[in-house]
């Protein structure tokens, strides 16, 4: 079995550093197998922020943790115009790493991030048609009884993020990316950006979508909440690709615990979810423990 601690949306800059230390005390105590931190390290991509993201990602690994890092869209520069479209992740390659499509192999899962930051793009993100051969390429070499686990900052689909539901927009190149994951086999897809809690079936989300099971973080630490959602990020216990756990491990104010506990099978081409705990109520989100349940 792997076990996959998934962040994202750290934002130093706009973060609580309580939250961050409580963070990598509860990842030094479990000791995942990676840790996987999905993109915006820092809040406006300046020094003194990635400064304290290497500190601290510096901790982890001197703690003996491995780990695979994408960049967000907050890692390009906002207002430095001339630096965002010149070198808009300079900073990142600095500081946090200079792989933008890490790539981790271990006898049970592959793991491929890509990055889908882009200059022009603000806040929304897309995946050119080079990576997307990349996702083909390196999920083909990969033996076909490991977990394929494709990881984005911008998740790939179109999901509920607001009090009413409304969609987000998906990443740029939707439908080639999408067939690009379906063709390279994966059956897991990671991702943040929007500061919410949610998993899904792809196929119950797009037509077509070769299936895999769609997991969004919310943010680990940031302050910037969205629809009184807290802090919390994901704890991946991946037994076989069509068989794994799925935590949410919440912030309550004092300490980071475990919120909700569900399980995820694949049985003839669609995935089945059952509770191993009822779904905790945390401030005023409930955490969600189904597949169509996005947190509210």
């Amino acid at each position: 079995m792997a076990r996959i601690a998934h962040l994202s949306d750290i934002h130093f800059g706009a973060n609580d550093p309580r939250i961050v230390d409580a963070a990598t005390a509860w990842l030094e105590a479990r000791r995942p197998d990676l840790v996987v931190i999905s993109g915006d390290f820092t809040q406006r991509a300046r020094v003194d922020q990635f400064r304290q993201a290497a500190a601290w990602l510096g901790k982890l690994r001197a703690a003996g943790l491995k780990t695979l890092v994408i960049p967000g869209n907050h890692d390009v520069p906002l207002y430095d115009i001339v630096r965002r479209f010149l070198a808009p992740l300079r900073r990142y390659r600095r500081y946090i790493s200079h792989d933008l499509c890490p790539f981790y192999e271990d006898d049970e899962v592959a793991i491929l991030g890509i990055n889908t930051a882009r200059s022009l793009t603000i806040k929304d993100g897309r995946i050119n048609h080079d990576q997307m051969d990349m996702i083909r390429d390196r999920f083909g070499r990969v033996a076909r009884d490991k977990t394929r686990i494709l990881v984005t900052h911008h998740p790939l689909f179109s999901m509920p993020i607001g009090r009413g539901n409304e969609l987000s927009e998906a990443v740029g190149r939707h439908d080639d990316a999408v067939q690009a994951a379906c063709e390279a086999g994966v059956h897991v897809a990671l991702a943040g950006h929007f500061h919410r809690t949610y998993a899904e079936a792809a196929d119950k989300m797009v037509a077509h979508s070769g299936g895999a099971l769609v997991i969004q973080a919310g943010t680990a630490t940031s302050t910037r909440l969205r629809n009184d959602e807290p802090q919390s990020f994901n704890w991946l216990h991946v037994r076989r690709n069509n068989e794994m756990d799925l935590q949410v491990i919440v912030w309550d104010g004092a300490s980071f615990r475990r919120a909700s506990h569900v399980e995820y099978v694949r049985d003839n081409e669609e995935w089945t979810a059952k509770e191993v705990i009822e779904p905790a109520r945390v401030g005023a989100m409930t955490v969600p423990a189904g597949l169509t349940s996005a947190a509210n």
